[in-house]
């Protein structure tokens, strides 16, 4: 539970705490700190910002983290289920006021969460989709359950010029694979993840995932670094 350790030890006051992203060629970044993970809405992307206007009815947070989503849709008047598989994300989610907050990962959501109305992955959590078949598969699953809306945000692969990252993405598309279909662990202290698929995606590789389930791209809030997707059923 590499990132719980590091949201808790941050929520407990260790300022210098710091992830490690690690990725399966071996290319490996430090984040800033993990902040963004507490940020009030002021300090949020401005897509994100923007997107708290088209959250309906019941909302799960997936990926919830510290819950900085959950605490601010609370606020809101909405009730709301968040669920990370990180069981110390969740107990620092409760801590800071999340009043339902569960370990469980995207694929084990069930209808034992009750009814749920609409699905947000901030924080570039449209990731969690992971490739393009898993994508498929979770979307499929998320209507199955009633979901009438998902809001995720994403950055686009393509912005950058790292010769490490084109690189990368170049080798992701000669094996038939989404330019930003990443595989990922995170590691802080002496503590690492399971390796994990990771998917960021360009508005237009999110409608063509949307598209192949079922699903329409209705809106897009335009941003940097990130943009938002919203998502319905057709």
């Amino acid at each position: 539970d590499a990132y719980g350790h590091l949201i808790l030890d941050f929520l407990e006051g260790n300022p210098r705490a710091r992830e490690i992203v690690e990725r399966d060629d071996g290319f490996i970044e430090a984040t800033d700190g993990p902040e963004p993970y507490f940020a009030p809405p002021r300090r949020w992307p401005s897509a994100e910002r923007r997107a708290l206007r088209w959250m309906r009815g019941r909302v799960l947070d997936v990926g919830c983290g510290a819950g900085r989503v959950a605490l601010e849709l609370q606020r809101r008047g909405h009730e709301v289920v968040g669920i990370d598989v990180s069981p110390l994300a969740v107990e620092v989610s409760r801590r800071r006021g999340v009043r339902r907050a569960e370990v469980c990962g995207f694929d084990d959501v069930d209808a034992s969460l009750g009814r749920v109305d609409t699905v947000v992955l901030f924080g570039n959590n449209f990731g969690l989709f992971g490739s393009r078949t898993g994508a498929r598969r979770r979307f499929r699953r998320l209507e199955e359950l009633g979901v009438t809306r998902i809001v995720a945000s994403s950055r686009d692969p393509y912005g950058t010029t790292d010769p490490a990252h084109l690189d990368y993405q170049r080798r992701n598309r000669e094996r038939g694979r989404l330019s930003g279909h990443l595989r990922l662990r995170v590691r802080y202290r002496q503590y690492a993840s399971p390796w994990f698929d990771y998917l960021i995606v360009s508005p237009d590789e999110m409608t063509e995932l949307a598209d192949a389930a079922g699903w329409s791209l209705v809106r897009v809030l335009e941003g940097e670094p990130l943009y938002v997707g919203v998502l319905e059923p057709r």
